[in-house]
């Protein structure tokens, strides 16, 4: 953990704040069967924290749980959100946090279960209120090549430049137009977070991070499993509507991939090859963020999940 990533640190006057149970990790590590048993042991509330099962279009390609699986316990803010929108962590902040008081004012426990770290974050810590951004900017800023922003970044903002890898396109982008465009720098925006309920509840957060040959296992005939229960129709849905490919659910894993193949651009060995490619490697950055970011007194765990482990940690959770 970084020393500005602030994270629900421990205070001992937690005791009378309302509830709320963490289940994170990457894609595939058993997040979703470990907060429904949880969920069914406390007559709990399933909330998602998982930036691609927010939206209607990827029931199959985000690994949404099941319709059975939603029936054994209240699920909120999964397949809520079509696909022509795209989903901001603060959106979704705002969204779960309505979701957790409504869970707190039914005597139910929260259960915050996903993989992206940037929407736990946001929760959590808050957001920085950047003012908006100059449209001539932002579009001059996106249409430079990433070597270029990141010398002008260098420049104009160091601070950042020397925290960002110089092939990170996304953040630098991101960082060179906010400096432009009001004059200071996104580290010195992100020290103002405002709205996070990090110092209102009493979290109890679990971290799933199983050994990576057996998640790699998992990633590999998820892919597969995903082509049988509809992953292709899924795709023909989407192409079907006039979106935008720069959309969140037209870049989801698998989408591109099954895109290509019905095009005709690539064999279907081609198609399942870059696909559990992108998918692994999606969970190699999962598994990267929450060790590392994570903050140091959340529990992890290592192994992997059988029914008696499960059993053990909803104990440990409630």
């Amino acid at each position: 953990m970084t020393p500005d990533d602030d994270m629900t640190k421990p205070n001992p006057s937690e005791s009378g704040r309302p509830p709320l149970a963490l289940i994170a990790g990457p894609t595939a590590s058993g997040k979703s069967a470990l907060a429904i048993r949880l969920a069914e042991r406390t007559d709990g509330v399933v909330i998602n924290a998982d930036a691609s099962q927010v939206y209607a279009d990827l029931a199959v390609l985000s690994a949404r749980p099941s319709d059975a699986e939603m029936a054994s316990a209240p699920h909120r803010l999964f397949g809520y959100i079509d696909g022509s929108e795209a989903c901001s962590a603060a959106r979704w902040a705002q969204d779960a946090k309505r979701e957790i008081a409504a869970a707190h004012e039914m005597g139910k426990l929260p259960i915050l279960v996903g993989g992206t770290g940037l929407y736990i974050r946001t929760l959590l810590d808050g957001i920085a209120p950047i003012a908006d951004i100059d449209p001539d900017i932002r579009a001059a800023v996106r249409a430079m090549p990433v070597a270029q922003a990141y010398t002008a970044l260098t420049k104009e903002d160091p601070t950042s430049a020397q925290r960002l890898a110089p092939a990170d396109i996304t953040r630098i982008t991101r960082a060179l137009e906010v400096v432009r465009s009001t004059g200071r720098s996104i580290i010195e925006w992100r020290t103002e977070k405002q709205g996070g309920i990090g110092n209102l509840i009493r979290l109890s957060p679990l971290i799933l991070l199983p050994p990576r040959e057996w998640l790699i296992d998992r990633c590999n005939m998820r892919f597969e499993t995903m082509l049988e229960q509809g992953a292709i129709e899924e795709v023909e849905a989407l192409l079907s509507r006039p979106l935008s490919a720069e959309l969140p659910v037209m870049r989801a894993i698998g989408v591109p991939e099954i895109a290509a193949w019905l095009e005709g651009g690539i064999s279907r060995a081609e198609m399942i090859e870059r696909a559990q490619i992108a998918t692994r490697q999606y969970a190699k950055r999962q598994y990267t963020w929450f060790s590392r970011q994570s903050p140091d007194h959340w529990t992890r765990r290592n192994d992997t999940l059988n029914n008696k482990s499960i059993d053990d940690l909803v104990i440990k959770l409630q």
